[in-house]
């Protein structure tokens, strides 16, 4: 396969991959002697089952098959989701990873926060300074690098509240113990 641009891969796959439900997240293709690889990277706002994504391969690769200018030389494909790592660089990211940990960097600093409710081009982002909560919002346009965090422990019920709520698949508050509202005993008497 002589190795085709990324450019020629985007254009022969960005319908094909919006017609199955996906967003086209990037293509990366390298060239290895006689070997080639394409990784094609998808993500849809649902999350993907990764028994989808075997059906999704086929029909790339008979794309890719139905074409001359590949060639016929051999080739890996990948088909793959991002991975946690991926930078969130376009709304939609920061719409998929709401409930996220997520370390944000600005012109002025970096500083940690959980993903919030995304409204038009800011996010409000759920920080915690001197042990309490509160919501930031920022302009998507001044973030300057964005990245997913791994997390080890679940998030308190408040911090997922502040955030906008448990969203599909995405991290559930930890486990409270049941809170039990006891009133004060009314003045004078024997309680």
């Amino acid at each position: 396969m002589p190795v085709p641009s990324k450019e020629r891969v985007v254009e022969l796959l960005a319908d094909l991959v919006r017609d199955q439900g996906y967003d086209l997240e990037d293509v990366n293709v390298v060239a290895a002697g006689k070997h080639s690889a394409v990784r094609i990277m998808v993500d849809r706002e649902e999350g993907i089952d990764l028994d989808a994504l075997p059906e999704l391969s086929r029909e790339i690769s008979d794309a890719f098959d139905a074409v001359t200018d590949f060639g016929e030389a051999p080739y890996t494909l990948e088909v793959t989701t991002p991975g946690i790592d991926r930078p969130l660089t376009e709304a939609r990211h920061w719409r998929r990873a709401r409930g996220r940990k997520v370390r944000v960097e600005l012109a002025d600093g970096k500083f940690d926060g959980r993903v919030g409710v995304l409204d038009g081009d800011s996010v409000t982002v759920v920080v915690k300074e001197k042990g309490i909560l509160s919501t930031r919002s920022v302009a998507l346009a001044d973030v300057v690098k964005a990245v997913v965090q791994v997390e080890f422990l679940r998030p308190s019920a408040e911090e997922m509240d502040l955030a906008g709520g448990v969203v599909g698949s995405r991290p559930s508050p930890a486990n409270t113990d049941e809170i039990v509202d006891v009133e004060a005993p009314e003045e004078g008497s024997d309680k």
